[in-house]
């Protein structure tokens, strides 16, 4: 009877129509696999009987399977909404039962375990607290306390100090012209500076000499010995020094100085004069009290000054009294008098001031000459000028700071500061100092006493520009005692200095404040200064505030000191014939004897796939694709029914035989 057949399409129909509602009602479940009604023909056939010409018996439902594609992903503003881009189920736990899940909506429990809409429980990899992952899988919990401070112990600079960069600081030995001849005032046009051998021997004992002749003048002197040997730096000066009780031309006399003529009466009147006249490189310089009397320490006097150490000729004009004089003398740097040393008049007209010339060799180097006019003793003094200063900017190169903790979590501001080293006979080419000061305090290891010195460390570039790390200094902060804004030790750890068994590498755990500065990434390039990373290791205690998740799984506590802690890595199940899952409500599935056992693993490794934080796996139902087969579906359950009301009016018909 076609009533069997009939019943079993409406059957299979309604199955249909139950499939694809539940689809359309799971349109929008977050990772939520639709289903679709597979069906198989009946005949009442057996394998011994079969025949040509069977004629069916209807349709059943061969099977309801599911569809495991790979849903649109949607993003959210939700850190722990996370999304399985790929292969791969969630490993939850639900009161002991492990199931597997597509639907990423995680939250936080009461307990701080990681849970969905169910309460079910995330599994992952747990972490140790260095942040290692494991390999033992549990349900991931996250910790709401607060993250500990942790000491700074390495500040890791990746910096380039400019090669370009001038040597700021000047440091030598510097010696003054002390002969009979120097500076001294003869008659005539000529001066008094004679033939004169010079020799400088390096601290290394090597030598180098030159010869200057008569008549050159202290500025020619000097710029022979400074063209002439290496790691000499010479100048000269040339004054003559007129007193007002020695100024006395009567009217109509003149003064000429190199060739130009001066009819002035006062000294006032004079230096106005040269200082407006086409003298070049001469000046002259009033000083002292007008009203004080000759010889005393403040008389009003004129200095005439050659500031390249040229010869100054003077030369004393009578106007016909005969009466009138100028005396030209030098200053007692004791007395500060004014000694006349030579007197222009009608008798001796012209007169001659040499120059002066000051010296600078550089450390560990002599000087010496074969005679004794120019240069008597060689007591020199040892100088440095542009010494560095932390709160002068003009001796130091370059300067870069960093915030560093102490062990109670106190931030702490240190400061580099790099200064460019002249290249002699004791010091490395392409050498530089780097001073380190925190909280602007010195915190260098003492040589004596208690109190810290400069802590300053000596780093050489080889010719590539590369730190050569044989010839630099490790650095190693050992003398830093944390203090309060008052200048106070604010209780933190101490240091312990090198003298006390303060050493690299940094024990672990730490014990002092003792840190390490690795720069061992420092180049020097010939461009502008640049500070391209600083990485230090310290931070202060902070409060949780976020959880992030990378592609890889890996889930992150974010903290209000900048902070991120690896709580635990996601799990990812995959299984051999996902299709043999079984539906377990909740978008959950079941492990099966038909799916296999679970692979688990990280997000990213094998078949699995990776991790989309902040997003959803949206379901992969296709609305319309679902409304076409509910029409087919209803179209189907009304061509049954229509089977049975055509046999039902065959059957009529028979009954209706008389």
């Amino acid at each position: 009877m076609p009533f069997n057949v009939a019943l079993s399409g409406l059957k299979a129909s309604q199955v249909d129509l139950e499939v694809t509602g539940n689809n359309i009602a799971n349109a929008s479940t977050v990772g939520f696999k639709r289903s679709r009604t597979e069906f198989g023909d009946l005949y009442s056939n057996s394998f011994l009987s079969a025949g040509n010409n069977a004629i069916g018996d209807g349709v059943q439902v061969a099977n309801v399977r599911q569809i495991f594609a790979q849903g649109n992903l949607s993003f959210t503003d939700q850190g722990l909404d996370m999304a399985i881009n790929g292969n791969g189920f969630y490993v939850v736990e639900d009161r002991g039962l492990p199931k597997y899940t597509r639907a990423g909506q995680f939250g936080v429990d009461k307990d701080g375990y990681v849970v969905n809409s169910s309460g079910m429980r995330l599994q992952g990899f747990q972490s140790d607290e260095d942040g290692n992952i494991g390999g033992v899988r549990d349900d991931i919990r996250v910790e709401n306390t607060n993250l500990e401070p942790s000491r700074t112990t390495n500040v890791q600079p990746l910096l380039n100090l400019d090669s370009s960069e001038l040597v700021l600081e000047e440091r030598g030995v510097r010696l003054t012209a002390d002969g009979p001849r120097s500076g001294e005032i003869v008659a005539g046009t000529g001066n008094a500076l004679p033939d004169e051998t010079w020799t400088i021997t390096y601290a290394d004992g090597t030598t180098q000499s030159i010869d200057t002749f008569a008549p050159a003048s202290a500025g020619a002197i000097a710029a022979s010995l400074s063209s002439g040997l290496d790691g000499v730096d010479a100048s000269a000066s040339t004054r003559a020094t007129i007193s007002a009780s020695g100024f006395t031309p009567a009217a109509g006399d003149t003064l000429t100085i190199e060739g130009i003529s001066f009819g002035a009466t006062t000294l006032t009147d004079l230096a106005i004069a040269i200082n407006g006249s086409a003298l070049g490189g001469i000046t002259a310089v009033l000083s002292g009290d007008p009203a004080a009397g000759a010889g005393a320490g403040n008389e009003l006097r004129l200095d005439i000054i050659h500031n390249q150490g040229g010869d100054l000729t003077f030369q004393f004009n009578d106007g016909g009294a005969g009466t009138g004089s100028v005396s030209l003398g030098t200053v007692d740097d004791t007395t500060n008098v004014v000694t006349n040393a030579f007197t222009l008049n009608t008798a001796q007209p012209t007169g001659t001031v040499s120059g002066v010339v000051d010296i600078i060799i550089e450390e560990g180097s002599t000087l010496s000459t074969a005679g004794t006019d120019i240069i008597q003793t060689f007591n020199g003094v040892a100088f440095r000028n542009n010494v560095f200063n932390p709160v002068d900017p003009e001796t130091y190169n370059h300067s870069t700071s960093t915030t560093i903790y102490d062990s109670l979590g106190n931030a702490h501001v240190m400061t580099m500061y790099f200064v460019k080293q002249a290249n002699n006979s004791t010091i490395q080419p392409n050498t530089w100092q780097m001073h380190a000061l925190i909280d602007n305090q010195d915190v260098g290891d003492p040589v004596t006493g208690t109190d810290a010195t400069r802590a300053t460390y000596t780093l050489v570039f080889n010719d590539d520009g590369s730190l050569n790390e044989n010839l630099s200094d490790k650095i190693l902060v050992s003398n830093w005692s944390p203090l309060d804004a008052a200048g106070k030790p604010n209780g933190a750890d101490g240091p312990v200095n090198v003298a006390d068994g303060g050493t690299l590498p940094i024990p672990d755990p730490p014990e002092s404040s003792n840190f390490e500065v690795d720069i061992s990434g420092t180049t020097q390039y010939g461009s502008p200064f640049t500070v391209s990373n600083m990485v230090q290791n310290g931070f202060t205690t902070g409060r949780p505030v976020g959880l992030d998740v990378d592609e890889s799984g890996i889930l992150f506590a974010r903290y209000t000191n900048g902070e991120s802690r690896i709580i635990s890595q996601i799990a990812l199940a995959s299984f051999n014939d996902v299709e043999g899952l079984s539906p377990a409500g909740d978008t959950a599935w079941l492990q099966t004897f038909q799916s296999g056992d679970p692979i688990i693993g990280a997000p990213g490794t094998g078949v699995l796939g990776t991790i989309q934080s902040s997003s959803v796996e949206d379901s992969n139902v296709d609305l319309s694709n679902e409304l076409v087969n509910l029409i087919i579906a209803q179209r189907n359950y009304q061509a049954n029914s229509k089977t049975i009301e055509t046999a039902n009016a065959v059957t009529q018909t028979i009954i209706n035989l008389r």
